[in-house]
Order: structure tokens, then sequence, then C-alpha cells
């Protein structure tokens, strides 16, 4: 379990770092601004669930964290011109890290506290803090207030993860099914538009006669 939650870590911060740094790149930042955003990035969802579960924060009790992600950082100061090449780089590290993140919110929680649904909703938290903090820093709207499906994501991915663990799934099996299940929607919704039916006054509900 212990191993599990480790690499779903570093994977988390791993892809959020990427996506911090691609930001950095759009807007033509200097080098310092791509460790900021990076590092930012990569562990702000981390940092608000530790906090919030009142656990050691993670980066301080391990600094391989951010020497990952200053690494990282780094690395796409030279090589962001390539990723770009790549296709929609940034939403797509966006959706590895909702996966993962989703899925280590939920299961660090349930290591500390039997509490399902506390857990799911760490999970969001953990998911969505980092992108959330990286587009309102570069002034951009973040992916909650778009359309697209990005909430429900991270939802599905913890949800899936806890009610499988809750129903005794050993850790890898349901991580693994919860990772897909928040990436399957994730992916939809970069690839083919998917989307929620958005909220309507009930005004604008009924039907106009001429």
């Amino acid at each position: 379990m212990q191993s599990m939650l480790q690499i779903l870590d570093f994977l988390g911060v791993a892809v959020f770092c990427v996506s911090g740094a691609l930001v950095a790149s759009r807007l033509r930042l200097d080098i310092v601004a791509f460790l900021f955003f990076g590092v930012f990035t990569g562990i702000g969802g981390g940092t608000l669930r530790d906090l919030l579960l009142d656990a050691p924060v993670f980066w301080v009790v391990d600094q391989a964290y951010l020497v990952v992600c200053i690494v990282i950082s780094l690395l796409m100061w030279f090589l962001a011109g390539q990723v770009e090449r790549l296709g929609s780089p940034l939403r797509w590290a966006d959706a590895v890290g909702v996966a993962a993140y989703s899925v280590m919110g939920a299961a660090k929680t349930l290591s500390l506290a039997d509490a399902p649904v506390v857990a799911v909703m760490m999970g969001v938290a953990t998911a969505t803090f980092g992108g959330i903090i990286r587009d309102t820093v570069a002034g951009q709207p973040n992916a909650l207030v778009k359309p697209e499906i990005y909430l429900t994501s991270a939802f599905a991915g913890a949800g899936v993860y806890v009610t499988l663990a809750v129903f005794g799934v050993p850790a890898w099996p349901a991580a693994i099914a919860g990772g897909c299940a928040a990436l399957l929607l994730r992916g939809g919704a970069i690839q083919w538009g998917w989307s929620l039916p958005a909220y309507r006054p009930p005004s604008e509900r009924t039907d106009r006669k001429p």
C-alpha cells in the first residue's frame, strides 16, 4: 500500500509539474518563473490534501518531490517546444495528473481514517488544486469553470477507488480502475468535447410560444 501511494504521488507531482512548466513556456517567462510554475503546480494539490488531513506535508518530509519538480522544470525549459509538437500536451498532462492524484488523495485519506466520503472529497481536492493554482497565477480561466468534464473525472477516479477499497478489492487493482475511470472521462472531454448539461434557470427551460 505504501509503495503504491508513493508511486502515485510522484506520478501526480511529475505530470502536474510538466503542465505548470508548459504554461510558463506559453507565457514566454524566464527560467525562475518556470521553476515557480512547475514546483507550485506539482505540489499544490498534495499540499492542500496534507494540510486538510493534518498530516505531515509530503514534500517537507521528503525533499525528493521538490528535486523532481526542479529537474522537470529545468528540462522543460529546453524541451517545451518539442513537447508542444506532440499535440495538446498541457491538457493530457493535466488528465494524467487528475487520474493519478484523484486516486492518491483518496487512498492516503483512507490510510489515515476510515471515512469514505471524506476520502472522495480529498481525492478531488488533491487532483484539482494544483491546476487551479497554475491557471489563477497565469491569469487564465481554470478548468473548473469550463463546460467540459474536469471535476467529474476527479470524482469518478476517487469514487471508483474508494468504492472498490471499501468492498475489499486490493489496492493496486482498485487504483488502476479508479485511474482508468478518471482518465477515460477526462480523455473523452479532451478528444470529443464531452460535457454534462449546464444549469438553466426555470425561465429558460419553458418553451416560449410565439
